[in-house]
């Protein structure tokens, strides 16, 4: 059973790391401007667009740190943006001041240590169009931060309802695991106990057969999957208890595919179609019966076919407790790529087919 995530999108932790050599391609693309524009004036000083971009970029970065971190109701508040966005911005302003602030502040300082001065325009002129320069940034930014935060949310709902699923179909799986246990059981016990008087030695071995199969049934709720050819080692168990019982009614044969072995099957998934063909076919007749039980690999596709060749001419219009089980397991553990099939025989008799994916 996979139940590992299907999603291959990364997680907001990841989104952000990414996020963040963007920023830094931003500001270095800034710096080569810088740069540029510098050596056009003909002034070679590396150092004063460094400062200049530098500043910004420290001042911005610590801007947006300071959002990321503040969860609270900009989570909650995703699923109203018009609100969002009119909380986010009232602070906007507050913002501002300390951005341009810290900007300037850092500009100032290490232009003083460098024994220059900064050069500037008026300074209501540059505050004009850093206000301008800000408020454009901010939009741009809000606009983005929301976008990855409700990425973020929307990625945690999936993850949640996903294990939520997984956690459900587990539950299902167990629980229709279960049910199988008392099914068979009632029926083996009763093969096992037709024997005890009559042939001691021979009830003495089906009796071991029968703790092969409770040790699987016990364990299937926490395995329910196993290979094909430990599977078929469980129903060479429990044919073995039936064949005994009815040694001279029935004859069982085994077409199994070598390559096949190692496919993944239902743990005691197979049991209940042989179990089937004895309930309704061997003892509710006196003619001989023939079974046969086949496995085949086709591209990625193991088909399992169990065959009698009974006196059914018509498709029972219900399933009974064991195959509805089955269907219902196969559906917990492969959805719709497994398919539980009945078909007549010609000439009489039923033909059970189970098609499962199969990895090579």
């Amino acid at each position: 059973m996979n139940t590992s995530s299907p999603f291959a999108e990364p997680k907001p932790t990841i989104l952000w790391r990414r996020l963040l050599w963007v920023w830094a391609a931003f500001w270095l693309l800034m710096l080569a401007v810088g740069i540029q524009e510098s050596l056009w004036t003909g002034r070679v000083q590396f150092w004063r667009p460094l400062v200049n971009n530098g500043s910004s970029a420290l001042a911005a970065t610590a801007l947006i740190a300071v959002h990321i971190r503040r969860a609270d109701w900009r989570n909650s508040l995703l699923d109203q943006p018009l609100r969002w966005f009119l909380r986010s911005w009232a602070s906007m302003p507050l913002q501002m001041v300390a951005y341009i602030a810290a900007m300037y502040a850092l500009r100032l300082g290490i232009y003083a240590l460098a024994g220059a001065k900064y050069p500037h325009g008026p300074w209501v002129e540059v505050m004009t169009y850093e206000a301008t320069s800000f408020v454009v940034f901010y939009a741009l930014f809000s606009g983005i931060l929301f976008g990855v935060r409700s990425y973020g949310a929307w990625a945690d709902e999936r993850l949640t309802a996903e294990k939520q699923a997984n956690l459900a179909r587990q539950a299902q799986l167990a629980q229709l695991t279960q049910q199988l246990q008392p099914h068979f059981l009632f029926n083996a016990l009763n093969t096992v106990s037709s024997l005890i008087h009559s042939d001691p030695d021979a009830a003495d071995i089906l009796l071991t057969r029968l703790a092969t199969l409770l040790r699987a049934a016990t364990d299937a709720s926490q395995h329910p999957e196993q290979s094909l050819a430990d599977e078929l080692t469980l129903l060479h168990a429990y044919a073995d208890i039936m064949a005994q019982r009815f040694a001279d009614r029935v004859r069982i044969t085994w077409e199994v595919d070598a390559t096949a072995q190692h496919c993944r099957v239902p743990t005691l998934g197979l049991q209940p179609l042989l179990e089937n063909c004895f309930r309704h076919v061997v003892e509710r007749r006196s003619a001989f019966t023939h079974i046969a039980i086949r496995t085949q690999l086709s591209v990625s596709r193991l088909k399992i076919e169990i065959e009698d060749d009974g006196d059914l001419q018509r498709l029972p219009d219900k399933r009974g407790v064991g195959l509805g089980n089955l269907e219902r397991r196969l559906q917990s553990l492969y959805g719709t790529q497994a398919s539980l099939e009945l078909r007549l025989r010609p000439g009489g008799g039923l033909i059970v087919g189970v098609i499962l994916p199969c990895a090579h």
